[in-house]
Formats: C-alpha cells, structure tokens, sequence
C-alpha cells in the first residue's frame, strides 16, 4: 500500500542570471492507494512522474511523507527499493545486457547464486510475460513493446511488491501499447502508472488526475478521465 500525507515538493530554479526561485512541483498530496493498478493522468509538467518517483525515493518529499508498505524512502530508501520495481519510458534506459535471458539473469544475481537455477528461474519469468522465445535474441532486434516486457520481467525478477511505471507505452505504437496493457492486467503486484494513454487508464482499477503539482481529482477512471478530457478542451479552446 502507498500513503502520501500532505506530501509536497519544492525545487530551487536559477534563470539565465542566477537568480533563484522556489518553485513548487507537488502540493498537498493526501492519498492512500490501496487498489491493485492505480493510473495517474494530466498535463505535461503537471507531477506526474515526481509523484512515482516520491515513492521509491529517486526523489525526496520536502515536506510531509510518503510510505510504501510502511517504509518511508526518505528513512531507509534501500528499503523502499527493495519493495518497488521502476519501468522507464524508454525501455533501453534499463536494458543493460545484450538480451532478456542476459537481463533478467543481472537481475537475479543477488538473490540466486547457482547460475543454472538463476538461468532456470530467468527463462521462467520470461516465460510468464511470453518472451521465451526470444530469450535470446538481441533486445535491439525486439519490438518496442518486447522490449518493454523484458524491462518488466527483468523488474518482476527482483521480486517487488508495488511496480511505478513511467510513461510505459509513449513510444510504442497500438498492437505494443496492447501487449503492455494485458501484461498490467496479469500483474500479482500494485502497479502505480503514470500516462498519456487514456485507454491504458482506463483500463485501471482507480485513476488519479494531476493538475499543477495537485491532485484535482480522484476516484472512477472513466469518470476522472471523462472530466479530465472536458478540463483539458476547455483549456485549449480559451488559449
């Protein structure tokens, strides 16, 4: 489970002069998430990626807390991380190795020691996401959307309880957008998405709009995304 309480975070900014400002990124955030996928939708520069990265400590709230399973980052952030997996918008920001098997066996090296159970147990989590086919082609000769299944297998393989998911689909087109949709869907773990992709969220159990560093609302997705679609009309037709 994710707790904000009165969570907030301030940045200082420099202009071209060196004049500083502070300027106020997240506001207020009093949340508890407990349902099993949780989408976050709005605007550019409106929170949405501090709001997961509060949450395994990539950032620090400023001021009030944020838990994760009753673990403050801030406290113990090994912790956190621990219990929280993190999907990049660009898969090959996280890919290391030259193919799945390679990745998601980097990523059991702490917890398996004997390479052939590691390598048995790296085919298996490929296998829950549909990749053991590929397990050994090279990830540059793989689908966008491929390689955002290996990026999750590679997460899943760490074994965490909450899953942040940054932007996952922006950069893939609809048949992957659909491979990575039904991966949610199949997911044990709370997922916590932040997106563009209104029909992913849709496709959610709650969704959260953010609006200047702000939670403007919170509760049905196809309510919440509803009002946010007229929000944003409304917005562009008076500019």
């Amino acid at each position: 489970m994710i707790e904000f309480r009165n969570a907030g975070l301030d940045v200082d900014e420099y202009d071209v002069e060196g004049h500083r400002r502070c300027v106020t990124v997240l506001s207020g955030v009093n949340l508890t998430l407990s349902e099993r996928r949780v989408g976050v939708v709005g605007p550019n520069g409106a929170g949405k990626s501090t709001l997961l990265k509060l949450v395994n400590g990539l950032m620090e709230v400023t001021s009030g807390t944020v838990t994760v399973d009753g673990i403050d980052p801030t406290i113990d952030g090994k912790a956190a991380r621990r219990r929280v997996g993190y999907i990049f918008t660009n898969p090959m920001s996280q890919l290391v190795m030259s193919t799945p098997i390679a990745d998601v066996e980097l990523s059991l090296r702490q917890r398996i020691r004997d390479r052939a159970e590691r390598h048995e147990t790296a085919m298996r989590i490929l296998a829950g996401q549909g990749l053991e086919d590929i397990a050994g082609r090279s990830v540059h000769a793989l689908s966008g959307g491929e390689r955002q299944l290996v990026s999750l297998a590679s997460v899943l393989a760490v074994e965490p309880s909450v899953i942040l998911a940054d932007e996952p689909t922006t950069l893939l087109d609809l048949r992957n957008r659909e491979m990575v949709r039904h991966a949610f869907e199949r997911l044990e773990q709370q997922i916590l998405c932040c997106t563009h992709d209104l029909e992913l969220a849709a496709s959610f159990d709650r969704v959260l709009a953010v609006e200047g560093g702000r939670v403007v609302d919170d509760g049905d997705p196809k309510e919440v995304i509803a009002r946010y679609r007229r929000r944003m009309m409304i917005e562009g037709q008076s500019r």
